[in-house]
Parts: structure tokens; C-alpha cells; sequence
């Protein structure tokens, strides 16, 4: 096995910044990320990403390589909750498994950002259509979810049919999937005369304010980290072991869909990432049953970490060897 890449990423400052803030907590320090630096600095990655990714697009010609993208990233999206709902379901109430079976399906944005990161340490550039695949696996989960909750025989549907309207409108107005979206859009119709005039806000700051964001996350993952341990065994080894069964098994279908390198990597990392922005919104409408103490910290505390520091170079070395 080639450690060089596993050893590259634990050096990279922006994983190093992670680690500080989670240290952080253990110590006891007060240190910490004003709350509205964080939201804009989460919002400015988002639209950096989109922009970045809609220039890219705009130099992309849509063909069947890319549909088949497209739907390949939806499938992944609505297979995972079926899945893991049922297994989770052996050990936790429905409410919960469902949450989480939505949380595993849909993606994070902050895996996804830092996983652009990764690809050009390895010098690979994201290709655009990505990122709107990266959009567009957002909602089914949150919907299968809601689907898989409402069949379960445990659970009164008519508690959830009023709010079904209200969180299937949120899964598409969500705030990150609608600015990654409308910077997709806006980057695909401005020129390149145009995109150069705010290059250095979307590519020179980008590391910079990737590093602050992970240092933050560290923070709040460590605050998190106590709770989560109270619920035992079976949630920290799910948060740990069915992502990396996603991100492996996905790196290698990907193949059947597209050959480039970059374009697989990102699949399985979407496809090992769980939402804790999109879908914990959308449960706190909708399943205000499910536990957020329980959810929350297996996507980010645990799922998030195991990602960034071995996830990403082992569906990396995958997509490599199957290349």
C-alpha cells in the first residue's frame, strides 16, 4: 500500500487546523469562531465551489457520459437511506433511523470542499458537472427518509402528513444547495474576462478560509464528541464503518458511469458523507422525534473525521487501482 498519500493528508494544514480545534476543547481553551464569521465563511466556500465549478461547466459539452452521472449520483442518494434504514432499524426506534438513514444518503458540502482540496494536492481538477451532481444529491435522501418513516408500521403517518409539504420544500430551498446552485448558474454564464475580475476572492482565499472552517469544525465536533458516547457501541460503529463500505464500494462502480480519476474520487466521497447541515434542518421540521444528540454528532464528530484523515486517500488509492 502506497502510505505517502495517507501521510500527505494527516500533514495537510487544513486537516491540521481540524485536529487543533477538537484539542481545543479537550484543554479546555476558549477558543472559538464567532458564529457569523463561521456562517460566512461556510457560505463563501459554498459559493466559491459553485462558481469555480459553473466556469467549468461552461466549457463542458453535455453528453450521455454526464446524464448517466447525474442519475448515478441520485441513485446513490436514494439507495444508501433504504439500506441503511432497515439496519439501523434493529437497534434504534424508527425515528432515528430514519434521520440517520437521510443524513448517510444526502451529502456534505465541508467533505465535499475539502475533497476539491485533496484532488488538487494530487493535482486534478473537479470537473463542473460534479458539483451540480453534488446538488442535486441533496434532497433525495431527506425524501426517501420521510418515505421509509411514513411506511414503517411503528410510526403514526398521520403525525407526519401535515409537515410533509414543509420539509419536501425545504430538501429544495435548502440555503446551501440553493447558493451552490445559483453560483453554479451564475459561473456557467459569466466570461472568462468576468470570472478573472473575482478570482482572487474564489481561488487565493479559498485554503486560507478552508483552514479557519475546519478549525471551527474541529471546535464544535469536539463539544459534541462527550454526548455521543453516552448512546454505545452500535452508532459510533455505524458512524465509522458503513462509510467507508459507501466511499470503497462506489469508488469502484463509479467506473461503470465515467474513467476519469477525479470524477470517481468525488462520487465515493459523497457517497461515504453525511449530512449535518441540509438534513438535521430538515428533521427538526419534520421528525422532531429523532434525536439531534444522536444524528448530528455521528456525521460530524465521527463520519466527518474518518473521511478527511483515511477515507479520502483509500477510495483515492481504489479509483486508482481500478482506473
Amino acid at each position: 500500500m502506497n502510505y505517502h498519500l495517507l501521510i500527505d493528508n494527516l500533514t495537510n494544514p487544513a486537516l491540521l487546523f481540524f485536529i487543533l480545534g477538537i484539542i481545543a476543547v479537550l484543554v479546555k481553551s476558549d477558543l472559538e469562531i464567532p458564529t457569523n464569521s463561521s456562517k460566512f465563511i461556510s457560505l463563501y466556500l459554498l459559493f466559491a465551489i459553485g462558481f469555480k465549478g459553473g466556469q467549468e461547466l461552461s466549457h463542458e459539452t453535455f453528453n450521455t457520459e454526464i446524464a448517466a452521472s447525474m442519475l448515478f449520483g441520485i441513485g446513490i442518494s436514494m439507495a444508501i437511506p433504504i439500506y441503511t434504514f432497515f439496519l439501523l432499524k434493529k437497534q434504534l426506534n424508527p425515528y432515528n433511523a430514519a434521520a440517520i438513514a437521510a443524513a448517510y444518503g444526502s451529502v456534505s458540502a465541508v467533505t465535499f470542499v475539502t475533497a476539491v482540496s485533496f484532488l488538487e494536492i494530487q493535482h486534478l481538477q473537479l470537473q463542473g458537472h460534479m458539483v451540480a451532481i453534488m446538488a442535486l444529491m441533496e434532497s433525495p435522501a431527506i425524501i426517501v427518509g420521510l418515505l421509509l418513516l411514513t411506511l414503517s408500521k411503528e410510526v403514526d403517518s398521520k403525525e407526519l402528513a401535515i409537515k410533509k409539504r414543509t420539509v419536501l420544500k425545504h430538501a429544495f430551498t435548502n440555503g446551501s444547495v440553493l447558493l451552490i446552485l445559483g453560483s453554479l448558474c451564475i459561473g456557467f454564464m459569466a466570461n472568462a474576462e468576468q470570472a478573472e475580475g473575482i478570482k482572487p476572492f474564489t481561488d487565493d482565499l479559498f485554503k486560507g478560509f478552508l483552514a479557519i472552517f475546519l478549525l471551527d469544525m474541529g471546535i464544535s465536533s469536539g463539544k459534541k464528541l462527550k454526548a455521543f458516547f453516552s448512546f454505545g457501541w452500535f452508532p459510533l460503529v455505524f458512524a465509522i464503518v458503513i462509510p467507508l463500505i459507501n466511499g470503497c464500494l462506489v469508488a469502484v462502480l463509479s467506473a461503470a458511469v465515467t474513467s476519469d480519476v477525479s470524477n470517481r474520487f468525488i462520487f465515493a466521497i459523497l457517497a461515504a458523507s453525511a449530512s449535518y447541515i441540509a438534513v438535521p434542518a430538515a428533521m427538526k421540521i419534520s421528525v422532531p422525534k429523532a434525536n439531534p444528540g444522536l444524528y448530528l454528532p455521528m456525521a460530524l464528530a465521527v463520519t466527518f473525521p474518518i473521511n478527511i484523515t483515511i477515507g479520502m486517500p483509500i477510495y483515492f488509492l481504489i479509483v486508482e487501482s481500478t482506473f
